[in-house]
């Protein structure tokens, strides 16, 4: 049986140590965040976000545009936000309405603000190893691994999702430890069969339940995504938990597992914005 790595937890951990250190060392870090249009989803997560910022010491500014909002209008914000010195970090809460670019916007907000890691200045500087923001979801698995000991050092990685906001910067991210990659999608033609050798798997679809214990090896270290509803209306994963957790290491539970670590990298990426600005 899979030992369960707690994102909640070690969420929690990250927090309070965030929160020390910013009362110890007098840090005024503060965010913006821009949620455009109605999608319910992301009301919930800009709330989780403003209650993390709350309990470290972070002041939290939302801005709530309306579905109508143009892409002018949306860049207009950006560059207001850009050249306010009080503001270290922004954050495009996605998805955003149709009709809207949103490569464009993430292109707008300047690197050293760009506490989401999307700046295509940033994802370069993950590409070359170089120090930038790492999208919070990818980096809260790394500190999930390096909390849980999980050597990848040679390991066989696979990863199921190709988007720019999980599976390419967790490739990256897992390349700078020197696993060996493989990054599976849609197009894949035999999944099972590129997975049946993994030593470590993250999964970062959105289809709930796409992965099977008979696609998993014994021992693997299994990373789940995946934020899904199953019939009743409850919170599941892109993993068959149940059955797959009997022959994992290492599996992240849904909910409590990478989404807590995602806001709690967030939370990090600002105080790091805050002090890079300063020095």
């Amino acid at each position: 049986m899979a030992e369960l790595i707690n994102g909640k937890e070690l969420a929690k951990e990250i927090r309070l140590k965030l929160k020390e250190k910013v009362e110890k060392e007098n840090l005024k870090p503060k965010l913006a965040v821009i949620l455009c249009g109605d999608d319910e989803a992301s009301k919930v997560y800009v709330r989780n976000k403003s209650k993390a910022c709350d309990e470290v010491g972070i002041e939290f500014e939302e801005h709530l545009l309306p579905t109508t909002t143009t892409q002018e209008e949306l860049l207009n914000l950006i560059d207001k936000l850009n050249n306010d010195e009080n503001i270290d970090g922004i954050l495009l809460q996605s998805p955003i309405p149709k009709g809207l670019n949103i490569e464009e916007a993430f292109e707008r907000i300047m690197p050293e603000k760009d506490v989401d890691g999307f700046n295509p200045y940033n994802v370069g500087k993950l590409c070359i190893g170089e120090d930038g923001f790492i999208p919070c979801t990818p980096l809260g698995i790394m500190k999930m691994f390096e909390k849980y000991n999980i050597d990848l050092e040679g390991k066989k990685a696979v990863i199921v999702g190709r988007s720019n906001i999980v599976g390419k910067p967790m490739a990256q991210c897992l390349l700078s430890k020197h696993a060996t990659v493989t990054i599976c999608h849609s197009r894949t033609k035999d999944l099972k069969e590129e997975l049946k050798d993994a030593d470590i798997v993250v999964v970062a679809v959105g289809r709930r339940e796409i992965i099977k214990a008979d696609m998993i090896k014994e021992g693997a270290v299994v990373i789940d995504v995946g934020m899904n509803r199953n019939d009743e209306g409850k919170l599941c994963g892109d993993v068959d938990f149940e059955n797959v957790s009997k022959k994992a290491s290492f599996i992240t539970p849904v909910p409590g597992g990478v989404g807590p670590m995602t806001v709690a990298m967030l939370m990090n990426n600002v105080i790091k914005a805050y002090e890079k600005r300063r020095k």
